[in-house]
């Protein structure tokens, strides 16, 4: 993962927030997934501007935490992955 490069959602997906539902959900062309709260947070954050390191520094301030650059990777490679973000070249 390239730590400094800015992320933004693939264009054959769609973020948007589901009032019934309380979520956060991508939408594609087949169907729907729920995202989890922090899986919202971190998609939210991909706009084409953040990069990784960004998006690590806004929810640890969001939320007062450290030490969550580990997990943040983490989904955004099993993100990559699904096809769901990609870099904003």
């Amino acid at each position: 993962m390239q730590l400094e490069k800015s992320l933004a959602i693939n264009a054959h997906f769609q973020l948007q927030w589901e009032e019934k539902q309380n979520c956060f959900v991508l939408l594609y062309p087949e169907g729907m997934v729920q995202l989890s709260q922090s899986a919202g947070e971190i998609m939210n954050l991909c706009n084409g501007e953040n990069t990784t390191l960004n998006i690590t520094d806004l929810l640890e301030k969001k939320f007062n935490l450290v030490g969550l650059q580990s997990d943040i990777i983490e989904f955004l490679e099993d993100a990559m992955n699904r096809k769901w973000v990609i870099y904003n070249d």
